[in-house]
């Protein structure tokens, strides 16, 4: 017989209905991929029994009331709400679902919030001390509103002992999958990425987005055109000098108008996207640590090194062992 592993998600009004649907279908295809084996139950709980309406309109049904739910909870999971206001969107926190995560998680073998669901937890008190991380656009939110959790607004996912919490919206996969591994291995966790034709699982330290979507379209389009062009020649002379010759514009006036609409300098932006190409090569291939030199335009492997060592705080060859994902 199988192991049971009973998966409670809680379903409250406007919640996002990616982050209930999400993990649900990966344990689903778990069990399938399994022939049964991997014994995941998924119910769903609410308030009160019955429809629940999501923040897209989509009505989900709830199988259990919050008090029917009782002790036999293998994987809690907290998915989030946003209430989207002119300036930015703000975590919706109900009083109801945090009293009952509160008084359930003591009976939980683990818990685990989707995107701006570890706002719930934070407001149950099971974050406090740990490290955190939620949706991007809330990250700052959840920082100020609780200065007793370490929120890093980067990676996918955390896990902090017995406590997961994981990024916005399709991040959700990413965590289900990860928890998929911790139960069953990683074999089973990689057969359910393929049926559901996601990337193989992000691992993760990996971050939310890649350096252009952490970069919003600027005002000039030059800028833009050259934040393109900057991607596709890594390899390339991309000095200031160089940069600023494509331009057509002085280097000092160049790194003045780059700063002004990006954020950052002209150098600390190449070097941000060399690093994310080779990342994404050491993740994927087994390229020489040479070629990823060559290919991302650092030149040599002691360059290669000091740049993982700045951004990441590691070494390519770490980074590899720890992310390296087997087609």
């Amino acid at each position: 017989m199988p192991t049971p592993h009973r998966v409670v998600i809680a379903l409250f009004p406007d919640v996002d209905l990616l982050d209930v649907t999400g993990p649900a279908e990966v344990f689903a295809l778990a069990n399938r991929e399994s022939g049964g084996r991997a014994g995941y139950e998924v119910r769903l709980a609410a308030p009160d029994p019955g429809p629940v309406l999501t923040s897209a309109g989509v009505r989900l049904v709830a199988d259990l009331s919050f008090a029917e739910v009782g002790a036999a909870v293998d994987t809690l999971l907290v998915p989030g709400a946003v209430d989207v206001r002119p300036d930015g969107p703000v975590a919706l926190v109900d009083d109801t679902v945090v009293e009952w995560v509160r008084a359930t998680a003591p009976h939980a073998r683990r818990i685990a919030s989707v995107c701006v669901g570890a706002h719930v937890l934070a407001a149950a008190g099971l974050l406090d001390g740990l490290r955190a991380t939620t949706h991007w656009s809330t990250a700052a939110q959840l920082a100020a509103g609780h200065p007793e959790v370490r929120v890093d607004p980067d990676p996918v996912f955390v896990r902090s002992g017995r406590v997961w919490t994981g990024a916005g919206i399709s991040a959700c996969m990413d965590l289900a999958l990860a928890l998929l591994a911790e139960d069953h291995g990683e074999d089973l966790a990689l057969a359910v990425a393929r049926q559901l034709v996601v990337y193989l699982r992000r691992q993760g330290g990996q971050s939310q987005f890649s350096v252009p979507l952490s970069q919003p379209a600027t005002a000039r389009r030059d800028i833009d055109e050259l934040r393109a062009f900057i991607a596709e020649h890594l390899d390339d002379d991309l000095s200031a000098p160089a940069l600023a010759e494509r331009m057509c514009l002085s280097e000092r006036h160049f790194a003045r108008v780059f700063r002004q609409e990006t954020g950052t300098s002209p150098a600390a932006y190449v070097q941000a996207a060399r690093v994310e190409t080779a990342r994404r090569l050491l993740e994927t291939t087994d390229t020489p640590l040479e070629q990823v030199a060559a290919t991302t335009g650092m030149g040599s492997v002691e360059t290669l090194h000091r740049a993982f060592r700045r951004q990441l705080n590691t070494t390519p060859a770490a980074y590899r062992r720890r992310f390296r994902t087997t087609p």
